[in-house]
């Protein structure tokens, strides 16, 4: 009987310690996640501080798009024997320079596909990858700041095409004004003062003229998010039909090892590519095409696949 006490007095004696013990080490587990807590805390106002200091900011992210296949005497389709693809790259890349007195920002877009079908059982017919989206967009703004929020500005952008068709047609914009930064990575420009010179072999229908210059760019990184969307017009004091805009949209998500999926889409209206390309039909539509008689339609572009960020 005095061995069972004893047995059961140090049953609950080491019971008792084994609770102690638990919440003891659960106490100093919550005290160390509370110092992990402070410490991040620490590092991410830090971290804040290095973003917001002024000088030079970098990044580039892209989309990959692939899809290859192939068939074999698949005889429910019109084309039975053939091989197929479609490839697409899209970059975005931008390096911004941040002081007490002035700005400048140079920002990059491309987006390239290309396709294929290439039918074995017709011998003369195109193997060959074709270019399809092609863009092709560079900008440089500088600023001298008035103010935290306000500067007087110059801007250079140049857009074209490089696949098939570079510089045919080919637009530079130079222009200078007023650029109004309201939050942290948005720049709004406002340019009443703009050329838009336009580069082509068509100058009967392409033609430069004088106008105001409108972008909006918003470029930001939330965790593992990239985000740009940037939309850019040019208003001709001339005509509307020299008139145009472009609104391109760019996202990535991180996955693993900037590894992740990215999404792009462009809009663009233009008078005098719509004008061009129906004069390039043949037959030529009748009655002849003219900027008055034409229907001006948005033209768009999608890619979606594979990014990557540096």
């Amino acid at each position: 009987m005095k061995r069972l006490v004893i047995g059961m007095l140090a049953i609950l004696a080491f019971s008792t310690s084994y609770a102690q013990t638990i919440d003891e080490l659960k106490t100093e587990q919550a005290t160390k996640k509370d110092s992990i807590a402070d410490i991040q805390g620490r590092v991410d106002a830090l971290q804040g501080q290095i973003d917001a200091f002024p000088g030079w900011k970098k990044g580039i992210f892209g989309t990959i798009g692939a899809n290859l296949s192939g068939s074999k005497n698949w005889y429910s389709q019109g084309t039975p024997n053939n091989s197929s693809g479609n490839i697409g790259i899209g970059v975005n890349a931008f390096a911004n320079l941040d002081r007490d007195k002035f700005f400048w920002r140079n920002s990059g877009n491309v987006n390239l596909q290309w396709v294929k079908l290439d039918n074995k059982d017709i011998a003369t017919d195109n193997d060959s990858f074709n270019g399809t989206t092609d863009v092709f967009n560079i900008t440089s703004l500088y600023g001298y700041k008035l103010s935290k929020n306000f500067a007087i500005s110059a801007l250079g952008e140049y857009r074209t095409s490089i696949i098939n068709n570079f510089n045919d047609p080919g637009y530079l914009d130079l222009g200078v004004g007023a650029t109004w930064t309201p939050i942290t990575d948005m720049v709004v420009v406002i340019h009443p003062l703009n050329y838009n010179f336009v580069f082509a072999k068509d100058d009967a229908t392409y033609q430069s003229s004088l106008g105001a210059k409108i972008v909006v760019d918003y470029t930001r990184q939330i965790g593992a998010i990239n985000f740009k969307t940037n939309f850019s017009t040019f208003q001709s004091y001339e005509t509307s039909n020299l008139s145009n805009w472009t609104w391109i949209n760019s996202f990535g998500y991180t996955l693993w090892k900037g590894i992740g999926l990215g999404f792009e889409f462009g809009l663009r209206n233009n008078k005098q590519e719509e004008l061009a390309n129906a004069l390039a039909q043949t037959p030529v539509p009748t009655p002849a095409p003219t900027f008055d008689n034409i229907d001006v339609k948005t033209q768009s572009y999608w890619l979606f696949g594979l990014n990557y960020s540096f």
